[in-house]
């Protein structure tokens, strides 16, 4: 027997409810860096998705809230990288800071961002629009370069608070 939904109005007393609604969507994870005059910089998100292939255009959100925020709204490229399974360590590393470079493994982008090694993929973008959402931004990416790494290795998810990754489902318990 299911149980009766739980219906509410989205209000400020209602925003941890709000959280748990949106968390019921499972999402890749990816951390995000760019280049500063002061050295590299990096932020865990799943708030990406991708928007257009003609032109190729990408969406992120950061939280305003965010010590980072700033530096990348204003950032004139930056690099999306789609994380694997097994870099759980990456992104609750750069979730939790993003100037410790030294923990990772990385080097120079060809247009100068940072490149994380041991990703699935890689979205190297121009900031082509940012945009102001609420409690966060909506910063548009155009594509300028991808590089898609190993394709039979399973990608990082985030669930419900969770880390995991996708389990394909034996035909034979359907």
């Amino acid at each position: 027997m299911s149980r009766a939904p739980e219906i509410f109005t989205p209000t400020p007393e209602r925003s941890k409810d709000l959280r748990r609604a949106f968390g019921c969507y499972g999402t890749g994870v990816t951390v995000v860096t760019t280049e500063l005059d002061s050295g590299p910089l990096g932020m865990t998100a799943n708030s990406f998705s991708s928007v257009s292939l003609d032109p190729p255009l990408i969406l992120w959100c950061p939280a305003v809230s965010s010590r980072r925020h700033d530096a990348f709204v204003t950032a004139k490229r930056f690099c999306i990288h789609v994380l694997s399974a097994d870099q759980l360590h990456v992104a609750k590393h750069f979730a939790a800071q993003g100037d410790g470079f030294s923990t990772s493994d990385w080097s120079p982008g060809a247009h100068g961002t940072p490149v994380l090694r041991g990703c699935l993929a890689e979205f190297h973008c121009d900031t082509h629009a940012v945009h102001p959402a609420g409690d966060h931004s909506l910063v548009l990416g155009r594509v300028a370069r991808v590089a898609l790494h190993d394709q039979d290795a399973a990608g990082l998810l985030f669930d419900r608070g969770r880390f995991g990754h996708f389990a394909e489902q034996d035909p034979a318990d359907q």
